[in-house]
């Protein structure tokens, strides 16, 4: 399997939802027809990002609200104290089911909704990566027999599908986050009567072994906790904690606290594959519609009618068959009341898209749900060592809305000249200074993955893969080169290599 993308080139001009400027915004971007895990790990770490099956990429020094990519280090994490405040908060609602009532704001880990393009904004066909070759292939032979018959040449039948070369990407996934429900007697939801639907509650056993486990981890004799595993128990996702009364408690003791039998609230999230659709997506798809299109209509001030199931389940340009796009559904007491979609990639989960149903936006869910995030990277971590980062988008220094993700330490931001990555606190005086900052200290550092050789760029031409240096030996047209020459110094060497540019 194969990347395949169509570049778009220079898109200048146009509105930008931060400043709201009418013609600021400047960026280059691409269509994804399909897509690799590891040319969009990759691409990410050159300072792309997706909005659906669209690959962008802002022009950092043109643009009127430079996008930095910043990925927090999960490992290193610790909570700071507004973080902890969100996380008590929850902890308050679940336990007591007190409301928190005064000013609070939400911090939802989203792009804005003008990143989009136009038809992109279906749920499924927001979330999913990749499409079907075989699709595109169909497509691609329609368009060339179209042009054979122009010239009076018989069509062929093979399919370009078949002429696309395989690339072998493993899938290395954890098997989703644990879910820690706990018995809770029925409480009403808002507005609603009892769920049936709601899933059944842990046999007692359970919760004893629970409470038993967490009191051994406080303790930390090796032994006991040992020996507890080997009956079966999953090993914990807690860190050993020293046997101090003012140790402070991990991300995972917070969130993963043990509730009282009698809680008001239960709290489950559950990890399921978006694409290809699983069935438990499938099961949860009107429901989790419902939440995303009233968060449209109250955050985002979109029409009742926009989106509508249709685009949602039908995107314009083919159905999506999906690689490594996931949700973490948000179940309170048993309905869904928020949605993270998150992409899982060979080194980070790449966090795409937050909705929630605003009735519960005092549990400020922007900020819950980016620290179970953070907690489900560390979770597998544990399982494939080289997934220790979370990408939280693009942090926009000149935008104050945009500067949350700043306090999610430690985290760095990507240099837009030489790709690599620089601790945030060594950013931000440059940054306090001007819009546009070289983060790298070392003024010789050059881009090290750019197009050093571009006729070894794969091109997608009439049904045939080729290196751009033959490709070129073919075109006539002077503003060509400069195009695919363009795109090779975006996507770097290693991606102009692997993925192929369709030209037409």
């Amino acid at each position: 399997m194969a990347s395949v993308v169509e570049y778009k080139g220079l898109k200048a001009g146009y509105h930008c939802g931060y400043c709201d400027s009418e013609e600021g915004k400047v960026s280059c971007g691409m269509w994804a027809h399909s897509m690799t895990v590891q040319d969009y790990q990759d691409l990410i770490d050159r300072g792309w990002r997706r909005s659906g099956k669209y690959v962008y990429k802002p022009v950092m020094n043109q643009t009127c609200c430079p996008q930095y990519t910043i990925r927090c280090r999960p490992l290193q994490f610790q909570p700071s104290k507004s973080h902890k405040k969100v996380l008590k908060k929850m902890l308050k609602f679940l336990v007591k089911g007190e409301i928190s009532r005064g000013n609070y704001e939400d911090e939802p880990m989203e792009p804005t909704m003008e990143d989009a393009v136009a038809g992109d904004f279906g749920l499924i066909n927001k979330l999913d990566i990749q499409c079907d070759l075989k699709t595109f292939g169909d497509d691609l032979t329609e368009r060339f027999e179209s042009e054979e018959k122009q010239k009076g040449r018989s069509p062929k039948t093979e399919a370009a599908s078949e002429l696309i070369q395989s690339q072998a990407m493993e899938e290395k996934l954890g098997s989703g986050e644990p879910s820690r429900p706990v018995r809770a007697p029925p409480a009403p939801k808002p507005g609603k009567g009892a769920d049936l639907s709601k899933p059944p509650c842990r046999k007692a056993k359970e919760i004893r072994k629970e409470r038993k486990r967490l009191k051994l981890m406080q303790q930390n004799p090796a032994g006991q906790l040992e020996g507890l595993q080997a009956q079966g128990e999953p090993p914990s996702l807690f860190p050993p904690k020293a046997n101090k009364s003012n140790q402070p408690k991990s991300l995972e003791d917070l969130i993963f606290e043990s509730l009282p039998e009698n809680a008001s609230h239960k709290l489950e999230v559950r990890v399921v594959r978006s694409s290809p659709p699983s069935s438990q997506f499938k099961a949860t798809f009107q429901e989790s519609y419902q939440v995303y299109k009233r968060y449209q209509m109250v955050i985002h001030k979109d029409p009742p009618d926009k989106p509508t199931v249709s685009q949602a389940e039908n995107p314009p340009n083919g159905p999506d068959c999906g690689y490594g796009s996931f949700h973490q559904q948000y179940w309170l007491d048993g309905r869904i009341v928020a949605v993270g979609v998150i992409d899982i990639l060979p080194s980070c989960v790449s966090s795409v898209y937050l909705y929630y149903d605003p009735d519960y936006s005092f549990l400020s869910l922007g900020v819950y749900s980016a620290l179970r995030e953070i907690a489900f990277t560390r979770q597998l971590h544990q399982k494939t060592a080289q997934l220790s980062y979370y990408y939280m988008g693009f942090y926009i220094h000149s935008c104050p809305k945009m500067k949350y993700k700043g306090q999610y330490r430690p985290s760095d931001l990507l240099c837009p000249e030489t790709y690599v990555w620089v601790p945030i606190e060594q950013c931000l005086p440059s940054l306090d200074n001007s819009k546009y900052c070289r983060f790298n200290p070392d003024p010789e550092a050059v881009d090290e993955g750019r197009s050093k050789d571009p006729d070894r760029l794969q091109v997608l031409y009439k049904k045939a893969i080729l290196p751009y240096g033959a490709y070129k030996k073919h075109q006539r047209d002077p503003a060509e080169e400069a195009v695919v020459l363009q795109y090779g110094r975006l996507v770097g060497q290693r991606c102009s290599e692997r993925m192929l540019l369709f030209r037409n």
